[in-house]
């Protein structure tokens, strides 16, 4: 969907002229009252679920959750994806010309920011015709969206699900994505952000950057269990080169990652994590920055999440309950770390499921009549 009203950004800054990607999923009900946004975190897309015609590997990123009879189920509700701006997958973004000059926009597209995002995407919605999400729902990056829709548009949500999010980074986090930026900075191939025009691709440094990112994402424990100290040929080979398991499987996830992902979008993506964090405005005080909310809360963390840990899902949590909003918190003993929040867990998704039908209960419990998409009359 094309938009040609200028998008004015936290930065300062403004998009005059941008186009978001979105799939959708599902049947919009009569009244159009069983949207569901989901909210992609750093790596993913608009692809949320089901798999294209006659490509293989095309499964969507939360396949799992979102599909007919599945925790989120399509034949109840119709769910919504979105790319958002900056991101590789579509929407207008880094490789994407700038109108002005004809050229790409490179490292000169502005820096983009959580809330950037949802005034975009709610302006999406606008054209849809959807009025008010029935939930918007996210996990890492995409919680952090899901937070942000309830503050910034509190009439427009009636369910924020956060999942293994937090509702700022802590020094260590903002630590993390500042090495995985120095190393496609600082990478030959990256050329000031302007690489297209060179013809190649700074994959050092992406490679590095997701080596980084990946450790993050999974606990010591999941790692113990799947790699240990095994070693790939059996014996230390005395060089530099790929002596443990999980050294190799860093280097393939790297490998993998360079292939298909943008540089200059990598740099967007980390920087919009560290910007967000809705109480700043506030001095600091979360339960002030969430004093509007008018939705009800699905909050859920995982045990051994250490880069989002259960500790800043409760802030959240302590923040909602000072404000007497109606919030549902599960903390999930799982070994598999950050990523947990995109695996199968029979616990997880039991929760994510009941609470979906209770909103489905509060709708009326009625399967859809379809509508066309388009402004409501």
């Amino acid at each position: 969907m094309h938009f040609s009203e200028p998008l004015p950004l936290q930065s300062g800054a403004a998009l005059a002229d941008y186009t978001l990607v979105y799939e959708t999923y599902g049947s919009l009900n009569a009244d159009r009252s069983n949207a569901v946004l989901v909210c992609h975190a750093l790596n993913a897309s608009h692809h949320v679920a089901g798999s294209y015609e006659g490509k293989a590997k095309s499964e969507g990123w939360w396949n799992n959750m979102v599909g007919p009879g599945k925790a989120l189920d399509t034949d109840r509700f119709f769910v919504i994806g979105v790319n958002n701006l900056g991101s590789c997958f579509g929407s207008t973004g880094p490789m994407h010309n700038n109108p002005a000059t004809g050229k790409p926009y490179g490292a000169s597209f502005p820096v983009v920011t959580v809330e950037d995002w949802v005034h975009a995407q709610a302006r999406l919605a606008d054209r849809l015709g959807i009025q008010k999400f029935a939930a918007v729902m996210g996990g890492s990056l995409g919680g952090m969206q899901a937070l942000a829709w309830s503050v910034l548009y509190p009439s427009r949500i009636a369910h924020s699900l956060v999942i293994a999010s937090t509702p700022k980074l802590s020094a260590q986090n903002i630590a993390f994505n500042d090495v995985a930026r120095q190393a496609i900075l600082t990478d030959p191939d990256y050329h000031d952000g302007d690489f297209y025009a060179h013809g190649v691709v700074p994959k050092r440094g992406l490679r590095v950057a997701r080596m980084i990112g990946h450790i993050t994402y999974l606990s010591n424990d999941d790692m113990a269990e799947k790699f240990g100290r095994d070693l790939r040929n059996g014996d230390y080979q005395f060089g530099f080169g790929v002596d443990f398991e999980i050294e190799s499987y860093l280097r393939y996830q790297g490998d993998k990652f360079s292939e298909y992902f943008d540089a200059n979008t990598y740099l967007l993506i980390t920087k919009a994590l560290d910007y967000f964090d809705p109480a700043r405005a506030n001095g600091g005080d979360l339960a002030a920055a969430l004093a509007n909310t008018q939705a009800e809360f699905l909050v859920v963390s995982f045990s051994t999440d250490w880069r989002f840990a259960p500790d800043r899902s409760r802030e959240i949590v302590q923040a909602l309950v000072k404000n007497q909003r109606r919030v549902t918190y599960a903390e999930i003993d799982a070994p598999h770390g950050h990523d947990a929040f995109l695996l199968d867990d029979a616990r997880y998704m039991g929760v994510v499921r009941a609470y979906y039908d209770k909103i489905w209960h509060q709708l009326g419990a009625t399967l859809p009549t379809p509508v066309a998409l388009g402004e409501a009359a």
